[in-house]
Formats: structure tokens, C-alpha cells, sequence
């Protein structure tokens, strides 16, 4: 078998119709969020078999040096190619973290035929073509109950929680961001790292442009300033606060291992896409766990019942434009398809 990358004009190679419908759905796939935009995952396609694979070329080590986020990120990635698939009819089994052997190979998809087309997998496969990070502060709008059950719902469906923060415990979270910030921007390798995937790299397909960032502001909890300053606005300045109508939420696993990021990255796919069918905002959070002492910290104030993977900041946008969406890489660099290779015309009688 001959082995290409995706969209290879020059590749002389037949490649099956199910083998097609995969990368398709792997291609739609790259608009999943990850970590600063990393991006950090591979797709092999053979046959009517999908393998999704970590790129450890691109894990943030100053602030993910055990690969959590980076497998969250995949794990958002492949539960957008199942989204893909289940809107086009077709049926898959997913086997996750397969060989013990191969850490890196998170799961496999394998196509096993067609399926009954769902209502709510074309709503969810529509809210992933429009869904962007809104680090933007959000209005000042409660979001009602019922749809908050329904984010629930969505990270209970794909194996994981969304623990909502109420007022009593904000603070709790107030403090665990302050602690993470304040414990890596004092890390030099962490400034230069951030300052390497911040700004203008629309060559390379990946990173956090500056125009997708947003104003701080002294917010409730404060989100992550890819300026690199060494001190941001605080609510305890005395500063009017803004994004008073955020709401705060955490995706807690049952399992802190491989195996609990990659349900984890699912479940914030499927939360992060039913708030857009709900035509609400989002961002992740992933400073909220970088750092172990505020990692620990948020899990005490769970309780210590459950692991918390990564936060989410959920609200109504305020009217006005979109904010821009992120870059992202070539197909050609994250998709693989194998193929026969097939003889040009008159070779077989040369």
C-alpha cells in the first residue's frame, strides 16, 4: 500500500469511497479549539479505519508537560469528526487509547456502515461550521435554566460532567486563576512559549492572532492575557467589572489519566457546540488547570469528588460582530490517507 497525505495533487493513488468519507469527516475535524490553537493531532485513514493520533511535536511542555491538554484537544478533535460522521449518515465504533503499547494512538474509528440520519447531529454539525472562541466579556443576560440543563446533558452524553460554578464558590475560582497566572508568568520558558504562539502566524495555520484576543477588563474570573503583562486589571482594584453575565463552568472527569482527558476534550466538544446551537458564546479555559496547586484547588472545592480537565466560560454575546476566527493548519499537513497506487497510462506494457 501506498501511504499519502491528504489533497496530494500529485499523488497517482486510488483511494476507497469509505476512505473519502473519513478524511472528510478528519478535515471538518480541524476546526476543533484546542490548547492556544496548536492543533496538536494527526489523522491516518486506510481503509474503513480512522486512527487519531497525538502530535507531541506540538505539547506546550511549560504548561502541559504530561500531554493533559494537548489529549483534551484531541479529544475535542475526534468527537468533531464524529459529529461529522453522524450528520452524513454514517455509523462508526470508536475504540479509545487501543494499545498500551502506542500511548499515542488515542482511538480509532472504524465505519460500520449507515445510520439513520439525526436532527440533532445536523444542528450540532451546523453550530461546529460557525462556532469561534468569544473571549469577548458577554452581556449581562442570565441564560436560562433549561439550556443549562442541556449543556449538562451534553457533557453527561459524551461520558464526563459540567460542574456550573454558583456565586458561593466564584471566588474559589477567582483565586485559582489569579494563582495559575501569577505561577506562570513568573516562568521564563512560559513567556517565551506564549510569546511564540501569540501574534501573526497566518502561514503557519495555527496560534492565538492578536485580534482574537479581547480587552481584560477586571473580570469575575480572570481569563488568560496572551500579552504577556506582568500584572492585569483586578475587581479587587475597584475597577467596574465586566463580564458579569459569564458563567463558569468546569468539565470534570471521573479518572485523572489519558483516558479521562480524551472523554473530557469530547464532552467540552459537545458542550461547546450545543451553546452555539443555543446561540450562545464560549471560550475554554485551560490556565484554570495548568498549574497543580490550582488544579488542586478547584478539586477541593468539588469536593474532592471527581477530576476537574478543563474550565468553560459560556454567555450571550453581545451585539456586533463576530470575533475573528483562529487560523488553522492545512489539511495536507494533519490528514493521511492510504491508497493503491495506481500505474500511468501505458506503464503496464513498458
Amino acid at each position: 500500500m501506498a501511504a499519502i497525505r491528504h489533497t496530494d495533487p500529485a499523488a497517482a493513488i486510488q483511494v476507497e469511497p469509505v476512505s473519502r468519507i473519513l478524511a472528510r469527516a478528519a478535515v471538518t475535524a480541524l476546526r476543533a479549539p484546542s490548547i492556544w490553537n496548536t492543533q496538536p493531532w494527526h489523522w491516518r485513514i486506510e481503509h474503513d479505519t480512522a486512527e487519531l493520533r497525538a502530535d507531541r511535536r506540538r505539547q506546550l511542555s511549560p504548561v502541559d508537560p504530561e500531554g493533559r491538554l494537548l489529549t483534551v484537544s484531541c479529544g475535542v478533535a475526534l468527537h468533531h469528526a464524529r459529529v461529522a460522521l453522524s450528520a452524513d449518515g454514517v455509523g462508526v465504533a470508536v475504540d479509545r487509547l487501543p494499545r498500551a503499547d502506542d500511548p499515542d494512538l488515542l482511538a480509532t474509528l472504524r465505519c460500520t456502515g449507515p445510520q439513520e440520519w439525526s436532527p440533532d447531529a445536523q444542528r450540532l454539525r451546523r453550530a461546529l461550521m460557525v462556532r469561534r472562541t468569544d473571549r469577548r466579556p458577554f452581556a449581562d443576560t442570565r441564560i436560562p435554566e433549561r439550556t443549562l440543563d442541556r449543556l449538562r446533558a451534553a457533557a453527561s452524553g459524551a461520558g464526563a460532567h459540567l460542574q456550573l460554578i454558583g456565586p458561593q464558590d466564584r471566588t474559589t475560582m477567582t483565586v485559582a486563576a489569579g494563582h495559575a497566572a501569577a505561577a506562570e508568568r513568573a516562568d521564563p520558558a512560559y513567556r517565551a512559549q506564549l510569546a511564540a504562539w501569540t501574534g501573526v502566524r497566518i502561514d503557519v495555520g495555527d496560534g492565538v492572532p492578536l485580534d482574537t484576543m479581547a480587552a481584560l477588563g477586571a473580570r469575575p474570573v480572570p481569563i488568560r492575557d496572551f500579552t504577556g503583562a506582568d500584572v492585569g486589571p483586578s475587581i479587587y482594584s475597584g475597577a467596574e467589572p465586566v463580564d458579569r453575565g459569564a458563567t463558569y463552568g468546569l468539565i470534570v472527569t471521573d479518572m485523572d489519566e489519558p483516558a479521562g482527558w480524551l472523554v473530557a476534550g469530547e464532552a467540552l466538544s459537545a458542550v461547546l457546540l450545543t451553546a452555539t446551537t443555543e446561540r450562545l458564546a464560549t471560550s475554554a479555559m485551560s490556565d484554570l488547570v495548568e498549574v497543580r496547586t490550582a488544579r488542586l484547588l478547584l478539586r477541593r472545592m468539588l469536593g474532592n469528588v471527581g477530576y476537574p480537565a478543563v474550565g468553560v466560560r459560556i454567555g450571550v454575546p453581545e451585539p456586533g460582530a463576530a470575533p475573528r476566527r483562529a487560523p488553522r493548519r492545512a489539511a495536507v499537513e494533519v490528514v493521511e490517507v492510504v491508497g493503491e497506487p495506481v500505474e500511468p497510462p501505458g506503464a503496464a506494457g513498458d
